[in-house]
């Protein structure tokens, strides 16, 4: 993949404040509490290994989502 918008190690506060389409893919994925306090401290990989989900596969997807929806 040429661009990363997001990477694995970014807070999901962050991430979410940077590009707000992450938070509708990210609850399609099983994070339905991304919103919550501790969620902002986390990073995208820390929060994936709570949910049981591939970090990697994740980070992957979602550049892919915002780049085709240029977010």
């Amino acid at each position: 993949m040429s661009e990363q918008l997001v990477t694995a190690d970014m807070l999901v506060g962050e991430l979410i404040t940077k590009h707000p389409l992450a938070a509708q893919f990210l609850m399609e994925c099983g994070m339905g509490c991304i919103h919550c306090p501790a969620s902002q401290m986390e990073s995208l990989a820390e929060a994936c290994a709570v949910h049981g989900i591939d970090g990697e596969e994740i980070t992957d997807a979602l550049n892919e989502y915002l780049l085709e929806h240029n977010a």
